[in-house]
């Protein structure tokens, strides 16, 4: 493929994203069967849990589990993590030729605050370390035909010329699209996410601009629209609630039918994954008069006929 001919289907696969409302990566909560469920009900693309780069070369059964997708959630996006340039790229290629039209684009975490994965080196590390995420960004670019995009997060709570400067490191550097936490990776999740950063970042560079943090409501999605961003990320906000994607408020009944098809989906899927739906149940029904009840009964859930007793309660009531 020609270079102008790689130019074009990077810049028409990130357009037809403008505007859309996505499925952030969310480690232990995207299985495969949620990420269809909020693809049926409006989400733009979804992307997967985050992936371990040494995890796919080292051939962990589990890491390939995460990168499959049903067939109504293609594209999709896959979001992968490391700290080694060669290895990120020499994978990121893999999947580019496994998946081929099945993957819109990969983007590369810079964000996630979690011990296990900073610890590493990778994630929201790589904010304090330019140089190297830089290099990654080069090199997985260098590796695909296909959009590359980097999320990360503020580099800093008091100084926003160094998160607008890593930002456009990464540009410089091959990134196609950046999404933007308004928070540190020492915040995690606490406190409120800042949203102007999207905007200013829309100000500072000529890419697309993605954001998330607290996109909860309606009104927090008319908020990022407002600063003229091109596509939202829902992620906390979305457990539990896959109309978001829509706006739609579901009834209890809508509630039960969507948490049983999920519950059978996943069954299906990967048997040992049923346990996950302990907390999708207790997402699906937070807020509701079911929902103390069925926090309790999800505890002693063990088979499919279980959770499905519970479904049908909940449904009847």
């Amino acid at each position: 493929m020609s270079q102008s001919s790689a130019a074009t289907n990077l810049h028409s696969s990130l357009a037809s994203l403008n505007s859309q409302l996505l499925l952030a990566p969310m480690a232990g909560v995207n299985d495969p069967v949620f990420r269809a469920i909020c693809r049926r009900l409006g989400a733009g693309i979804t992307y997967t849990e985050m992936i371990s780069a040494k995890g796919l070369a080292y051939g962990n059964l589990k890491t390939q589990e995460m990168i499959t997708a049903l067939q109504g959630d293609k594209p999709y996006a896959v979001q992968l993590f490391g700290d080694d340039p060669q290895i990120m790229a020499a994978e990121a290629h893999k999947l580019a030729l496994r998946l081929k039209d099945d993957l819109a684009l990969i983007d590369i975490n810079m964000g996630c605050p979690a011990r296990k994965v900073t610890s590493t080196g990778s994630g929201a590390a790589l904010l304090q370390k330019p140089k190297l995420a830089a290099s990654i960004v080069t090199e997985v670019s260098s590796a695909v035909v296909l959009p590359v995009t980097v999320k990360m997060r503020l580099v800093c709570k008091s100084n926003d010329i160094r998160t607008l400067s890593f930002a456009e490191d990464m540009v410089a550097s091959g990134a196609q699209a950046i999404t933007i936490h308004g928070r540190t990776a020492e915040q995690f999740y606490t406190g409120r996410a800042r949203k102007d950063i999207a905007g200013a970042l829309v100000r500072h560079l000529e890419i697309p601009i993605f954001a998330s943090g607290d996109v909860c409501t309606q009104d927090d999605i008319q908020e990022y629209w407002s600063l003229g961003v091109n596509a939202v990320l829902a992620a906390r906000g979305a457990r539990g609630n896959p109309w978001i994607f829509s706006g739609h408020k579901p009834s209890i009944i809508e509630i039960a039918e969507v948490a049983r098809e999920h519950t059978v989906g996943l069954y299906e899927f990967e048997p040992r994954k049923l346990v996950w739906m302990r907390k999708h149940l207790a997402w699906y029904f937070k807020g509701s008069p079911e929902a103390l009840k069925i926090r309790k009964a999800v505890q002693t859930a063990v088979s499919l006929e279980d959770y499905l007793v519970i479904l049908d309660e909940a449904s009847r009531r």
